[in-house]
Formats: C-alpha cells, sequence, structure tokens
C-alpha cells in the first residue's frame, strides 16, 4: 500500500491524472482509507477534464463519492477523508437538482469542519468553507425559498464571513491556490472594496498556470480587472 500511495502522489504531483487514476482504480477494493480518498481524488479530478465525455463524468462523480464514503467507513478520523467526502457530495448535487445541493449544504459543511479539527493547517478545506460562505452570501432569492422550505433555520452567510476563511487559508499557506486569490478579489468586489479587489485579481491573474482550473482562474481574473 505504501509503494502504491507514494507512486500516486508523485503522479499527482506530476499531473499525470489519467495514469494516476489507473494506478489507483485497480485497489477499488481497498481497505485503506489513504487510498480510497486518493481514488475519488483521481475520480473527480479525471472527471473534471475537458477530454472526459459527459457520460464518463457523470460515471466518475458517483464513483468518486462512493470511494469517499468507504474512506470514512474505514477510517472516520482521516481528515482527508472528511474534506473529499464533502467535494464529491457537492458534485453529485449538480445532477441531483437544487433541492438535493441545498439539502446536503449542511452535511458538506459539517465535514469540511471535521477534516479542518483534524487537519487544521490544511489550507484547500478552509478554502472550501470560504467558497460555501460565498455561495450562500450569493444565494438568490428563489433557492433561498427552496432553503427555508428544507430546514427549520435555513443555512445563511455573508460575504465577510466568507472573507475571514479565504484570508485564513492564504495565513495557512500563502499563495497556494489560484483559485483562492481570485475568490479573494471576488469577495472584495461584492464588499466594494475596489482597492483590495484589485490586489487580490491581480494576484489570480499573474498565477502560474498548471491546470485547467488555474487557466480559467487567469481568464476570469483578468475579466474582472477589466470590469474594474
Amino acid at each position: 500500500v505504501e509503494q502504491v500511495i507514494e507512486q500516486a502522489d508523485y503522479l499527482y504531483g506530476s499531473g499525470e491524472t489519467e495514469k494516476l487514476y489507473r494506478l489507483l482504480v485497480q485497489h477499488k477494493n481497498s481497505d485503506d482509507a489513504e487510498l480510497l480518498w486518493r481514488l475519488a481524488r483521481a475520480s473527480r479530478d479525471l472527471a473534471q477534464l475537458s477530454s472526459t465525455s459527459a457520460e464518463e463524468k457523470k460515471q466518475l462523480t458517483y464513483d468518486s463519492l462512493g470511494y469517499a464514503k468507504k474512506a470514512l467507513e474505514k477510517n472516520e478520523s482521516n481528515s482527508a477523508a472528511h474534506k473529499w467526502y464533502g467535494i464529491c457530495l457537492s458534485d453529485v448535487g449538480d445532477y441531483e437538482g437544487i433541492k438535493t445541493k441545498i439539502g446536503n449544504a449542511i452535511v458538506i459543511k459539517e465535514h469540511f469542519q471535521r477534516a479542518i479539527e483534524l487537519n487544521p493547517k490544511d489550507a484547500t478545506t478552509i478554502h472550501l468553507i470560504g467558497i460555501w460562505c460565498y455561495s450562500f452570501a450569493e444565494m438568490p432569492w428563489y433557492q433561498r425559498k427552496i432553503a427555508a422550505t428544507l430546514f427549520a433555520t435555513p443555512p445563511t452567510s455573508t460575504f465577510q464571513e466568507a472573507l475571514r476563511y479565504f484570508h485564513m487559508a492564504e495565513e495557512a499557506d500563502p499563495n497556494f491556490y489560484s483559485k483562492n486569490l481570485l475568490f479573494l478579489g471576488k469577495t472584495y468586489l461584492k464588499l466594494n472594496n475596489k482597492k483590495m479587489a484589485l490586489l487580490w485579481l491581480s494576484k489570480a491573474k499573474e498565477y502560474p498556470a498548471q491546470t485547467e482550473e488555474d487557466k480559467q482562474v487567469q481568464k476570469e481574473a483578468l475579466e474582472l480587472l477589466n470590469s474594474i
């Protein structure tokens, strides 16, 4: 198992998404939480590629949730298993409609918070809670109505709260993720602080693009900078 994990981490670091998936999917019946959450992540990464067909995307999205769930069952105190379970559950919501997505929101946030309790230095999970807060702060009225029918007290948040998490993520690991820089800029825009928005959007635009997501972030940052 240790050898496979070592190989998997090397492939992940090299951005070898397809190779990584092929390596790990051979171990889908494993009882090792460390292998299983990595397989969940690899399945999701493969689903995110633009070369993956819509049908495969959907299958991989549901598979990744299954692997993350199994990882949690095998080891409830594995921080990464909580984090990837939350991420994969959110992805599945894209296929099951807004009602399910909102219904899952509280569970998703609980798993992110548990992941941070287990690993307080994990900047990505702190960033994800920031995204969660941002989504609820930005939620349109018709979705709020759905939320109100699903919960006695529906989940709410503010852009200030989102901002706090994005800054906490930067403090935990400065410059770790292009999307965190982008969302710092976007949140400052929502709070009408153009000076700070310009600062963070410029950082996002200049971030060295290594993945498809980084390129998308650069593009969005540039569009927002041009609109200010």
